[in-house]
């Protein structure tokens, strides 16, 4: 009998879990190898399922035997197992790349350094509200590839994220949407931006005539590469104001979107998310909708009644006339950009992590005009301090989200907000971001 054809997955989270269960289903010999310990949800599905695993260690002769690696996205090339994967010229794929093999759904695929987890939110709380048989993957939720594996979808809308998309060699976006690109990872890029870029624009990798590109036009990086690039798909720039290349727009405060020779037309202010940021995300947001030819009635509908992206501008509590935000999901400055200009009110800041190769310069003038006090959180504040020191007149530093709760509600007056918008990923002192952003929001109730 011929022996089946070995697939290695590296890295035992959501994204690995699903990709093992994937290939076992379509009849490859499987092994899971994690370099660190596994979750107990996901040791108990590989148990379940009979896939063979190991976790704190990998067992280099199995790993190096195999036909095909399918690495998590958090794995840089980097490591030291990787280092022999790439010298022995194992193909390297995603879960992305893995799962696009086995499904004849319909992609829409979504990325940029920001908005693209609420942008993906609402594409998906769109087409379900329109009746779509649509599942919801990528770097949000469920796995893609278990999705494959287990379900049975006529729609996909999958956010990437650069770390997904460097995997990425034959699949394909039917529509792909591209927000905006700003330095963001660059410790993982050898702080050469244009290896960001590259990963990022891997998203347009494929596409056909019949595709479609959705992108923000005045992003200077994006609309660089576009020219450089020269798709063959449809292109479909947005803008916040109307310009002669724009399909999607505000104009007389209302959002227009011109689509397959179909105007579409709603109130600004009738949109569920609010800022100039989220403008963009409900924009290209509509363009897919338009191309999927969903009714006026239930897009207007879906962009009012979206509730939003926990950790991204998340409004907690007011305490004593002051607000409380919950923006931990903004883990690179550009996020926290956006962020300071939707705020209105004097501001004391939360900032810190684990710095992924920052220039503090965007915010700069956003801090100098908008921010009372800087509470720096995270292990090292060393790079901050060398930023800020001398530029904003109350700083302090904290080691633990209680104390930098305690050192804002000291800190800031009737009429401020207190935001938690830290430019820094949260691997110092937390999990995850989303842990960060449950601890903020668990000692802000406590006050």
């Amino acid at each position: 009998m011929e022996r089946k054809l070995l697939i290695v997955v590296l890295g035992g989270g959501e994204s690995g879990v699903g990709s093992a269960i994937l290939a076992q289903a379509k009849g490859y010999e499987v092994f899971l190898s994690d370099s660190g310990s596994l979750k107990e949800e996901y040791r108990k599905t590989l148990t379940d399922y009979g896939i063979p695993f190991e976790e704190n260690g990998h067992t280099e002769q199995t790993i190096l035997a195999a036909h095909e690696i399918i690495k998590s996205p958090g794995i840089p090339n980097t490591t030291a197992i990787m280092q022999k994967i790439i010298a022995k010229g194992i193909p390297v794929i995603s879960e992305i790349e893995f799962g696009g093999r086995f499904t004849n759904a319909k992609m829409i695929c979504i990325t940029g350094s920001n908005g693209k987890t609420t942008t993906t939110s609402l594409v998906y709380h769109i087409l379900k509200s329109a009746g779509f048989n649509v599942g919801l993957g990528g770097n949000i939720g469920k796995s893609f590839a278990r999705q494959v594996a287990e379900d049975h979808f006529d729609y996909y809308v999958l956010e990437l994220s650069s770390f997904q998309l460097e995997g990425v060699f034959d699949f394909k976006a039917d529509i792909a949407v591209l927000l905006n690109i700003t330095p963001d990872h660059l410790d993982r890029y050898d702080h050469d931006m244009q290896l960001y870029v590259d990963a990022k624009m891997r998203i347009i990798r494929n596409q056909k005539v019949n595709d479609a590109l959705i992108y923000w036009v005045d992003d200077p990086v994006v609309t660089k590469e576009i020219r450089k690039l020269k798709p063959l798909s449809s292109l479909l720039p947005f803008s916040a104001e109307k310009r002669d290349d724009t399909v999607a727009y505000a104009d007389n405060n209302e959002v227009v979107i011109h689509v397959n020779n179909n105007t579409f037309n709603m109130d600004l202010e009738l949109l569920a998310l609010e800022g100039t940021h989220n403008l963009y995300n409900s924009l290209a947001s509509g363009i897919v909708a338009k191309l999927l030819d969903i009714q006026d009635e239930t897009l207007r509908q879906s962009l009012a009644d979206f509730k939003g992206v926990p950790h991204r501008l998340e409004k907690v509590a007011v305490v004593r006339g002051v607000q409380y935000i919950n923006d931990s999901k903004a883990t690179n400055v550009n996020s926290c950009w956006y962020a300071l200009q939707s705020v209105r009110t004097k501001i004391v800041l939360i900032l810190g992590g684990k710095d992924k190769g920052n220039d503090y310069s965007e915010i700069e003038d956003l801090v100098l005009r908008k921010v009372r006090t800087l509470i720096f959180l995270g292990k090292d504040n060393s790079k901050l301090h060398a930023f800020f020191d001398g530029k904003v007149p109350d700083i302090k530093d904290a080691s633990s989200m209680q104390e930098a709760v305690s050192l804002a509600y000291g800190s800031a007056e009737k009429g401020d907000t207190v935001l938690l918008s830290p430019c820094c990923a949260s691997f110092d002192l937390f999990e995850s971001y989303e842990d960060r952003g449950d601890q903020f929001k668990e000692w802000v109730r406590k006050l």
